[in-house]
């Protein structure tokens, strides 16, 4: 849930008069904690330590997130956020609209982030037409990751059609198998069902369900049915599912104990720490039936209004790094996503980064296919997104029915708008 303007408004002032931090330091709030996503951020430490700035890590461990943006608000009301933190989609403009963001239009014209990064890119980045933002990466939300020696043991084919994904889960499960990886986690629970309602309603119907919030889509058959494929997946998880983190049922896949597990590619960097080539040791997959079609999740640093200058240039030095082609190549091969930037050279990058990139270009040019992840707060607000989640976990905890579960998504969107 975002704060109420007023409370936030009321943080300013105390943000702007607090205590400037150290010359040259970087506080940056994020939840890159697993293997790769530590890797990862690491990268970007060193840039900004080999530049002459220091940087303060302030990790908080939880993959959705929701545990870092609770500490960023304690630390934004108390009047006291750190330099930077790791914030997306809508929630970027809330609280650029409330006057705690650095204006970052000097670095973007410099570095002429408006000519490198695609529009769909941009306008998040953006606020009233300024950068407030900085991409990291993008990520493709659906996709399927699979072991094929587990499908192999099964006889199973690999799905690329829901009605595969079914008949290969029931040979599966009778080989003794788990089918579906899954962490029993509320954005875990949201990512999936977000997949499924992208493959049984298509692009169009996604974006006037999750976008545009339409009560006829919420309460139309389809969503009915996107219900009743998820109670499938019900079935197809073992015992130990509640509250597993993403990286723990990756492992499941990565050692053959599980066959497959719908996640973002940042699970890929997992796959390749742990020393696994594509299309030998796992494949990854669009989720089935939604080959063409990519959900993106654009993980950004907002840069929060520093007192000293000497704080602020070592912002701008780190939002300047963070759209290199430098750091976009290291940083993404590591975790498992493709570069923000088009003109890089992916020549560096694996099959499955080469195919995402491929998709994303497509359907950023034509228009079709490319939405935003409700699950990973690019569609729509965080109280919205939340509802929809609480919605969709309670379906997955209980015995909920179909019918039961549109009703009660339609009543709570329409109540969290």
């Amino acid at each position: 849930m975002t704060f109420k303007k007023s409370i936030l408004a009321a943080a300013i002032v105390g943000t702007m008069a607090g205590t400037a931090a150290h010359a040259g330091e970087v506080e940056v709030l994020h939840w890159w904690t697993s293997g790769g996503e530590a890797e990862s951020i690491a990268v970007l430490k060193s840039m900004v330590e080999d530049s002459g700035h220091t940087w303060k890590d302030f990790a908080v461990a939880g993959g959705g997130g929701d545990q870092a943006m609770t500490v960023l608000r304690s630390r934004a009301v108390s009047g006291n956020p750190p330099a930077s933190a790791q914030i997306k989609g809508p929630e970027i403009q809330e609280w650029a609209s409330l006057g705690f963001a650095a204006d970052l239009s000097g670095v973007a014209k410099a570095s002429n982030w408006d000519a490198v990064l695609p529009k769909v890119v941009s306008d998040v980045m953006k606020y009233n037409g300024k950068y407030v933002s900085v991409p990291v990466n993008v990520h493709r939300v659906n996709w399927m990751w699979a072991n094929p020696a587990a499908f192999a043991k099964a006889g199973a084919k690999v799905p690329t059609t829901m009605a595969e994904m079914w008949t290969a889960a029931d040979k599966l499960k009778a080989a003794g198998i788990t089918p579906i990886a899954h962490g029993g986690q509320p954005w875990q629970d949201a990512t999936t069902f977000e997949s499924i309602v992208l493959s049984v309603g298509g692009a169009d119907f996604f974006k006037r369900a999750f976008v545009d919030l339409d009560q006829t889509a919420l309460n139309s058959d389809t969503m009915k049915q996107s219900f009743d494929a998820l109670r499938k997946v019900t079935g197809y998880i073992d015992a130990g599912s509640p509250g597993r983190d993403w990286n723990v049922a990756t492992s499941m896949v990565i050692k053959g104990e599980a066959a497959m597990q719908f996640m973002g590619d940042w699970a890929k960097g997992e796959f390749t720490l742990a020393g696994q080539k594509p299309g030998k040791d796992f494949l990854c997959l669009p989720f089935p039936g939604t080959d063409g079609s990519f959900t993106f999740n654009i993980d950004s640093l907002v840069m929060f209004k520093q007192k000293d200058p000497a704080n602020t240039a070592a912002q701008d030095k780190m939002a300047e790094l963070v759209v290199s082609k430098k750091f976009q190549e290291v940083f993404n091969l590591k975790k498992g996503s493709i570069p923000a930037r088009m003109d890089m050279d992916m020549t560096p990058f694996d099959s499955c980064a080469l195919a995402s990139m491929d998709t994303f270009k497509s359907t950023a040019k034509s228009g079709k296919g490319l939405v935003p992840s409700m699950a990973h707060g690019m569609s729509t607000t965080g109280s919205v997104s939340g509802a929809i989640g609480d919605v969709v976990t309670s379906f997955f905890n209980s015995d909920m029915s179909s019918a039961d579960g549109v009703a009660k998504l339609a009543k709570a969107v329409k109540a969290a708008q």
